[in-house]
């Protein structure tokens, strides 16, 4: 009686070392191109609302839709949903007010560098701008759904010609969608076929992007029909129209993309697959300049507009503590993403790719 009571009790203290299996069975990675951290941190500014800056014709009126006393009020008036329902229950890092920082490490500054640090977990010095060629590396996505249990459980939806290239759609053995023709692989429902349709009527605003409605409008069903382990969202409006510097129309943009969220994390919340079992990473690509370098510098990224290093980052999923703003923490990168997001499924990344990042500290109990 003895001996076995001896061993209960040093198994249990070995249980008591180990960490238990995640609670995430699914994953979510958003991306929302080019949106600056200072209108997810502070709201709309009004700095940005004249006719030189912002394209803005009618500044009042833009004023009073998005202008408050506070800056917790203009950014809960932009993105309801990240400030009343992802931040509280999860995590959000890059505020530079409170100590927080994400950065960029590709040190471009533009989309392709920043979606392929992202998804591969490191930087790739021969992918310096956007044009369009194979990623030479497999993407964390692409390597999770080679994983026991994620075979034909991912897919990436994005509204950018590129991410067909991001991803090696060709080879790397999952649906991609990159919104600019009809998206036929899977279980198709009529919903998805009238979206096709009006991607295929419907003269498009910018050559290889598409409007983000025509890739959220696809997605939804496409998800509640097949149910997907692992996800890629690529939203782009933020970044078309901060390119032709319309302050007004970013700003709609990005509520816009809130909205999508929204909606996205409610449909997953009525699924027995998805409810209590998901997590959601929200990020940018890329940052922007500020009014520091030039009147519509924030409109542009890149080397010569400092600023577009950073980013910002939010989380939140069942084994996710909800310590909301995070302030006067360590700088976390991009790079640290794809590793992060294997980990929500209790894989490890960096075992297989050595070049990635680690995970961010503290995401996870």
């Amino acid at each position: 009686m003895l001996s076995l009571a001896l061993a209960f009790l040093a198994a249990s203290s070995s249980a008591g070392t180990h960490p238990s299996s995640p609670r995430t069975q699914n994953v979510f990675l958003v991306m929302l191109d080019g949106l600056r951290w200072q209108e997810v941190f502070r709201g709309a500014d009004e700095a940005y609302m004249t006719k030189d800056v912002g394209k803005v014709e009618k500044p009042d009126a833009l004023k009073a839709r998005w202008i408050r006393p506070t800056a917790d009020e203009r950014r809960k008036e932009l993105l309801p949903f990240l400030w009343d329902k992802v931040v509280p229950q999860g995590q959000i890092f890059g505020n530079h007010d409170k100590g927080s920082a994400a950065v960029i490490t590709n040190g471009f500054g533009v989309s392709y560098p920043g979606y392929a640090e992202t998804l591969c977990g490191f930087a790739q010095p021969e992918i310096k701008d956007n044009r369009k060629f194979p990623n030479p590396s497999p993407t964390v996505i692409e390597w999770v759904a080679h994983q026991p249990g994620f075979e034909k459980r991912a897919v990436a939806f994005g509204a950018w010609d590129t991410f067909s290239f991001i991803f090696r759609k060709d080879t790397c053995g999952f649906p991609v969608d990159d919104g600019t023709g009809p998206f036929t692989q899977g279980t198709l429902t009529p919903e998805i076929h009238a979206v096709n349709r009006v991607r295929a009527d419907t003269p498009y605003r910018w050559a290889g992007v598409a409007h983000d409605s025509y890739v959220v409008n696809l997605a939804l069903p496409w998800i509640a029909a097949n149910k997907p382990r692992v996800v890629f969202f690529g939203m782009g409006e933020t970044d078309e129209w901060a390119h032709e510097y319309d302050y007004e129309r970013y700003l709609d943009a990005a509520h816009r993309c809130d909205g999508f969220v929204e909606r996205l994390w409610t449909q997953l919340q009525t699924d027995d697959q998805y409810k209590g079992t998901t997590t959601m990473i929200l990020c940018p690509d890329h940052g922007r300049g500020d009014l520091s370098t030039g009147p519509r510098a924030w409109g542009d990224h890149g080397k010569k507009y400092p600023g577009s290093e950073d980013i910002w980052l939010a989380i939140i999923g069942p084994d996710t503590p909800a310590l909301g703003e995070r302030s006067n923490v360590p700088v976390v990168t991009q790079s640290q993403i794809a590793a992060t997001l294997a980990k929500s499924l209790g894989l490890d990344y960096n075992a297989a790719e050595p070049r990635a990042a680690k995970l961010i500290e503290g995401v996870f109990k």
